[in-house]
């Protein structure tokens, strides 16, 4: 393990090597040298010197807001450098466009998919492609990668039909259908089941024995430990030092992006009472458009003081689930959703709050935040109907509500550390990670009795989520009920003290935390009870 003052040596010493082995093209795919992105005045990546080799799994890490995702744009043609050099296979380029970087052998597979559901896989393969292959020969060649990689798929199916992991597949068969020689995947285990997430290590091994790079952008460092054969670290969007994984621990990984240590959640045992701060009781919904999860006799109870963790693969009706609860879709019956002791069911999302609930949605933009707002008027659109008599008292009085809120939104961002260019900047400014400590901040900020997350930390970085995690244990055990939802298995375990299963817009038993594993989450995530080969209703 590297401490901090060996590891700055280390990253001293290796300058010289880094400089020779740019110039080194033999064993390198992919090389830059001194990659500078400004805007502005603002250096979003600062003189990047960076080299990938040939068949080799390189991650790359950093802190939200360190420049992963511009300079992996400037690798694929979306964002053009402000300065520097990019190597291709020893000889300079400049890559234009998405288009230019596939012709040269530069696929990418983004985080968040880009495929039309009411089209079949087939057909989204196809829309990538030439315009001279036939549907027939794309429906070929896609089922042979598919069988040749391990990744199954039906070319027939609408993607409306398929879970996300399938989804996921189409993705890596659509840019393998390119045939590229350097493949960015950009957080490609954020929405996988444990299984599916082994599945996909297999294929990436299979990748780079063929002589393949990879480049790998993971918050999860034990699957950059167990892939990856070199890390770079981005701090500030400078390079901050480089390392080889399998010689590391997740802690000291983790170290490295952030500077310094990162804290260990302290999660004290839950002093539950008998209060039922939240109850669901035999909630049902129908779908609300063709591709919509219906939700099927959902009961279940959260005390005061306890966190309750929904395991699942996306788009088994945890958005739904959380539509239902937050208000945004009200339920048949009043009594299908309580809070504090209160039937909500047919309750707007305002009346709600106003009984002491807070709700953090899965997608910041444009769901937890307007984009075109100052952070300060999202602030104010989350409170101005919903917070405390009093509170709304002093809102007639212009002057006074501006500054609370102001005073409010700064508070927020000092306690969660929101990184942001300007004093009050526009929502969609923010980096991923940034706004999504804002909108949590947003929230805790109220000390909620009742607290519904749907993925807490998707997209944060170590430091971020850890910070997040540990405000959500600290609220709970202050006496609030904490329900969260989330893909990241790691984060369900870390945080909750019960745990159940959404499947198919079903929810399984909830189990002791303490008492249940990976696997047992796992295989319900899949849609199989271990014990009898079928979901647990």
């Amino acid at each position: 393990m590297l401490d901090l003052l060996a590891f700055s040596v280390f990253v001293t010493d290796m300058e010289p090597d880094i400089a020779n082995t740019l110039n080194n093209a033999s064993d390198n795919m992919l090389a830059v040298k001194n990659i500078t992105k400004l805007y502005g005045d603002f250096p979003a990546n600062q003189n990047i010197d960076l080299h990938i080799k040939t068949g080799e799994i390189h991650a790359l890490l950093g802190e939200n807001g360190a420049g992963k995702s511009t300079f992996v744009k400037m690798l694929y043609g979306s964002l053009q450098p402000s300065s520097g050099e990019i190597f291709w296979k020893g000889e300079p380029v400049n890559i234009t466009s998405p288009s230019h970087a596939r012709k040269l052998g530069i696929g990418m597979v983004f985080q968040h998919f880009s495929l039309f559901e009411a089209l079949s896989v087939s057909e989204n393969i196809a829309l990538s492609l030439s315009t001279d292959i036939s549907l027939n020969d794309v429906t070929q060649k896609a089922t042979e990668l598919s069988n040749k990689y391990g990744l199954p798929l039906n070319p027939e199916a609408l993607i409306g039909d398929l879970s996300v992991g399938e989804r996921q597949r189409v993705e890596i068969v659509r840019c393998l259908m390119q045939n590229p020689e350097l493949i960015i995947l950009d957080e490609p285990t954020s929405v996988l089941t444990p299984q599916e997430a082994e599945s996909l290590f297999e294929t990436l091994d299979i990748l780079k024995s063929e002589g393949r790079s990879i480049l790998f952008i993971s918050h999860r460092f034990d699957e950059v430990r167990r892939l990856c054969d070199r890390a770079t670290i981005l701090r500030f969007g400078e390079v901050s030092g480089a390392c080889d994984p399998k010689q590391e621990t997740s802690a000291s990984i983790a170290r490295m992006i952030v500077g310094s240590e990162v804290s260990l959640i302290s999660k004290k045992a839950p002093q539950m009472s008998e209060a039922v701060l939240l109850k669901i009781s035999n909630l049902s919904q129908p779908a609300a458009t063709p591709f919509a999860i219906p939700l099927s006799n959902i009961s279940i109870d959260i005390h005061a003081g306890e966190i309750i963790g929904i395991a699942g693969v996306a788009g088994n009706g945890q958005s739904e689930f959380f539509d239902a609860i937050s208000g945004e879709v009200l339920s048949k019956l009043s009594t299908e959703v309580q809070i504090r002791d209160e039937n909500v069911g047919l309750m707007t999302i305002n009346e709600r709050r106003k009984l002491g609930a807070s709700f953090v949605p899965e997608e910041r933009l444009g769901h937890g935040a307007v984009s075109e707002f100052k952070l300060s008027d999202n602030m104010l659109l989350a409170r101005h109907k919903s917070d405390d008599v009093a509170f709304q008292r002093l809102g007639k009085i212009g002057m006074i509500w501006r500054d609370m809120i102001e005073k409010a939104t700064k508070r927020v961002c000092d306690v969660m550390d929101v990184r942001k260019a300007d004093v009050d900047p526009l929502a969609g400014s923010l980096s991923d990670g940034n706004l999504q400590k804002f909108i949590i901040g947003r929230e805790l900020d109220r000390q909620p009795s009742v607290l519904v997350i749907n993925q807490p930390t998707w997209g944060v970085d170590a430091g971020a989520a850890s910070h997040i995690r540990q405000s959500i244990v600290d609220l709970a055990r202050s006496g609030s009920a904490v329900l969260i939802i989330s893909q990241d298995l790691d984060e369900v375990f870390e945080l909750s003290d019960r745990i159940a299963v959404m499947f198919d817009g079903s929810l399984s038993q909830s189990l002791d935390a303490s008492k249940t594993n990976r696997e047992e989450i796992g295989l319900l995530m899949a849609g199989v009870d271990g014990n009898e080969g079928k979901h647990a209703a």
